[in-house]
């Protein structure tokens, strides 16, 4: 008798739990999941045939109202039906000389048993396994942009913003290279933002929760730009120099507007302690959640140029002179790029391309020098002791020219992965990039890269190129740690971005996040900026003397 209790019992929960309630947020993350899959997988969907943006606005109110888990797996298992039978293709040859990169691919989802009845993991597997075959980005599945829905975004409407959402989720769960080393599970993100997205009231709420939302790529490419007359809007006044964040203060580098510095006596080397009272500790704290970047450094950076810059004219500016506190009501103007020749003499001053410094030693201004300079360059630096490559800043793509100058032979310098777009979510090896040529009058001296957190992308490439020199030297401190391509989704109102490709060493060692790593590492003091040295280069001159 105790035996069929127990089992009668087990029976009864067991149907309990198979009929329980699920979440909204449960719904709407495993709807997120199974659009997306669909978008890039269905052979008609990601062919374009099916306008699928429209069919998840069709199909949100009836998932609203299901109930539970068989409710809810029975309106997708009817949505994936209507779309036709799917042709048997299986199983998808590949080519044995494709060389898979998996970390980031995980469709274990699909065999979910908690929101998933059995019948429904069974057709996205067989979707899998017969999915959509091309080789080249195509479609309207593949690119939102060429989509109008997401350029009439109706803020007020709940539908809409999870449209957005959804498709940008799936962009980075199936085409963003780095998600594998995200801080946060994107999985988890997904979750968690859920909720922001129903609850936004207005365009600005908006803006706030998908900046945070991209903000857990930990990608330093990534940004997101607000057009029109917002909190968010970057570029419309300005404090007039430029700042670099050390200790919890800041510490003007360069000024940037010189009479609107000279009416308020500010210096290169001026300490900031507060901006409109509040500390520079508390500005970074309050702005951390809306800046991406792949490392604190980074993320400082652009944190920096988000204090000094705001929409009052008038700005109270604390600073730290000589032991004493004083605080300065200064008067901000829109003094940016284009408008900046006018107010800033310094625009004027040319900056040498390359020079020689003391001791036969050359310098390179990488952010400056170009192709058709290099020869002139070469000539002139060709018999020095070293040459000192200063790329805190962005290369013009002079990499293989002056490569050709630095290296006896051609060598790798870089691979990468891609997206693979006949099985979405899988990346592939390519073989990557060679710099240099055989060159028996290659450059014999010592070769000096200097970097920082300003150095990103292209710079952190260039260098990879210029180490297989063989005879060189990195000094500096951690880069931005963003390699490859940008994908790029400009919108009506708003811009976004993350990085398309990874980049690696040709050993397989990691550049995103890491950055280039320095052999000596030289960071800017306070002191000396108030003393006008540039630290590292003077580091980096004294290796070239001793050898340490």
């Amino acid at each position: 008798m105790k035996k069929i209790t127990l089992l009668v019992l087990f029976i009864f929960s067991n149907t309990l739990f198979s009929y329980a309630k699920i979440t909204e947020t449960e719904k709407l993350t495993a709807t997120c999941k199974v659009w997306g899959f669909l978008k890039y997988y269905h052979p008609k969907v990601a062919g374009g045939e099916i306008n699928w943006d429209n069919q998840l606005l069709e199909k949100l109110p009836k998932i609203e109202k299901a109930q539970t888990k068989e409710e809810f797996s029975l309106i997708l298992e009817n949505w994936i039906d209507e779309l036709g039978p799917i042709k048997e293709i299986a199983p998808i040859i590949v080519s044995k000389e494709t060389k898979f990169f998996d970390k980031n691919f995980d469709l274990s989802w699909i065999n979910s048993t908690k929101l998933f009845s059995k019948k429904l993991s069974k057709k996205l597997k067989f979707i899998e396994e017969n999915r959509y075959q091309t080789d080249e980005e195509i479609g309207p599945a593949y690119n939102p942009l060429k989509n109008g829905n997401y350029f009439k975004l109706n803020y007020e409407d709940k539908n809409t913003r999870l449209l957005w959402f959804f498709m940008y989720w799936n962009l980075v769960e199936y085409f963003f290279p780095y998600k594998y080393i995200m801080d946060q599970k994107w999985d988890k993100t997904l979750e968690e933002s859920m909720a922001s997205v129903l609850a936004i009231k207005d365009e600005d709420d908006f803006y706030r929760v998908m900046r945070k939302v991209s903000t857990k790529l930990d990608d330093s490419h990534v940004e997101f730009a607000v057009y029109k007359n917002s909190i968010f809007q970057e570029n419309r006044r300005f404090f007039p120099a430029d700042c670099k964040i050390i200790d919890n203060k800041m510490v003007v580098t360069e000024i940037l507007a010189d009479s609107l510095a000279q009416a308020d006596d500010i210096k290169i080397g001026d300490v900031i302690t507060k901006v409109n009272n509040k500390t520079i500790e508390a500005l970074i704290s309050e702005y951390r959640d809306l800046y991406t970047a792949s490392n604190e450094p980074t993320l400082l950076n652009k944190i920096r140029r988000k204090i000094l810059n705001g929409f009052s004219d008038t700005v109270d500016v604390e600073f730290l002179k000589d032991g004493n506190y004083i605080t300065k009501s200064m008067r901000w103007f829109d003094y940016h790029d284009s408008h900046r020749n006018e107010f800033k003499k310094g625009a004027k001053k040319k900056k040498e391309k390359f020079k020689m410094l003391a001791n036969n030693i050359g310098y390179v201004d990488m952010g400056i020098i170009k192709s058709n300079h290099v020869p002139d360059m070469v000539e002139a630096l060709k018999n020095t002791q070293a040459i000192v490559f200063d790329m805190r800043n962005y290369p013009n793509g002079t990499y293989q020219d002056i490569a050709n100058f630095l290296n006896a032979h051609e060598e790798k310098f870089a691979i990468y992965t891609h997206p693979d777009f006949s099985y979405p979510g899988r990346f592939t090896w390519t073989e990557g990039s060679t710099c240099g040529s055989e060159n028996k009058d290659h450059y014999k001296g010592k070769v000096i890269v200097l970097l920082n957190e300003d150095s990103i992308s292209q710079s952190e490439w260039t260098a990879m190129c210029f180490q297989t020199a063989g005879n060189t030297t990195i000094i500096g401190s951690q880069t931005a740690g963003a390699d490859g391509n940008v994908t790029e989704l400009d919108f009506a109102t708003f811009h976004t971005r993350y990085t398309g490709i990874g980049v690696y060493y040709p050993d397989g060692r990691e550049t995103q996040r890491i950055g280039i790593l320095p052999d000596i590492e030289v960071k800017p003091t306070i002191k000396g900026i108030q003393e006008g040295r540039d630290e590292v280069l003077d580091r980096a001159l004294l290796f070239i003397e001793t050898g340490k």
